[in-house]
């Protein structure tokens, strides 16, 4: 795929475990379990983002950017680490905030990822409500930005477009590579799809190696039909920019919005479950919005029969239990 082609920086932990989950797939009595640790990747607490920024600010070196734009919900992991990245290349960071919780009180609202965004030199710049078109608000930020004679680079939600993206394609090689060398089988691969970067680079570095490996997407806040329109899209535009040839079947995109709840960032009964579960099991967090959501889907899965109990499952750990002290409110009343 010719990976080497694209301008990256190095950011990360690379590579990251790919652990087996000895005592979660015991209390579930069924597939084999196994989790790729890229909560691990070492960028201010780590997460998945940290690989698309490898290829995003390395882009953004190139044009010459001094600022670096991005945007989230209050407790994004991904601004979090994008201001990691930009203060760690001394690059100024600006960012602006999407208020889609509100019944968390001041933890939500002040501790965790943004306690985090000041501590580590971002700039926010706004609040806005929920549903603001995000990116057109980033757009005009970049247009002040231009005229003061600042050069912006925008790093868009989630660090998805097809040079983020990048980032899950390498990490597709990463993790087959590990595979053969520890003899391992996968025979699914599950994790929690939400601005669609990560499943889209997946599938093009799966899809482009041919290794017939399905990918399952746990949506965080899409329902099913859009979220596989949507990671179909940027799909197909990482595989052009990596020159795959063929078109993409639409079958190998699946997602699954059953464990979404009442909407993003607002835990369900399922995924605090999977909260207490990995920490007591195998001492390893989750965190409420992505991998608790996505990790309780696995085992609901897991529990209805969905898997083979011959299967080897890996889940992708994207990272983001720093976002669990904005939820003391909730985990303290549900404390189990």
């Amino acid at each position: 795929m010719h990976l080497a082609r694209f301008p990256r920086l190095s950011l990360g932990h690379f590579p990251t475990p790919l652990e087996f989950l000895p005592r979660l797939t015991e209390y579930l009595g069924g597939p084999s379990i196994y989790i790729k640790r890229d909560d691990c990747t070492g960028l201010a607490t780590g997460g998945n983002k940290t690989r698309k920024l490898e290829f995003l600010l390395a882009d953004a070196l190139k044009q010459e950017a001094d600022v670096i734009l991005t945007q989230g919900a209050t407790q994004s992991n991904h601004v979090r680490q994008t201001i990691a990245a930009a203060s760690k290349l001394g690059l100024e960071s600006q960012v602006i905030l999407e208020k889609r919780v509100t019944r968390f009180g001041e933890d939500y609202q002040r501790s965790g990822n943004v306690l985090l965004d000041d501590l580590l030199g971002g700039k926010i710049v706004g609040y806005f409500p929920n549903g603001t078109d995000m990116q057109a608000e980033l757009e005009k930020l970049a247009d002040s930005l231009r005229y003061q004679g600042k050069k912006p680079y925008i790093v868009p939600g989630g660090g998805s477009n097809a040079i983020g993206a990048l980032g899950y394609v390498a990490c597709a090689e990463e993790l087959l590579f590990q595979s053969s060398q520890q003899r391992l089988r996968v025979d699914h691969i599950v994790h929690a799809t939400g601005s669609t970067g990560t499943q889209a680079g997946l599938l093009a570095g799966l899809t482009a190696t041919n290794s017939g490996i399905p990918v399952l997407g746990i949506c965080v806040r899409a329902p099913k039909e859009k979220q596989e329109e949507n990671v179909y899209a940027l799909t197909e535009r990482t595989r052009d920019l990596l020159g795959v040839k063929g078109n993409l079947s639409k079958e190998v995109v699946v997602a699954n919005s059953d464990y979404v709840g009442e909407g993003y960032g607002l835990p369900t009964e399922g995924t605090l479950e999977a909260l207490r579960l990995l920490a007591r099991l195998e001492g390893i967090l989750l965190d409420p919005v992505y991998t608790g959501k996505g990790m309780a889907g696995l085992i609901d899965l897991v529990r209805l029969g969905h898997f083979s109990q011959k299967d080897n499952i890996v889940f992708i750990h994207t990272g983001g239990s720093s976002g669990l002290f904005g939820y003391r409110q909730i985990l303290e009343q549900t404390h189990g």
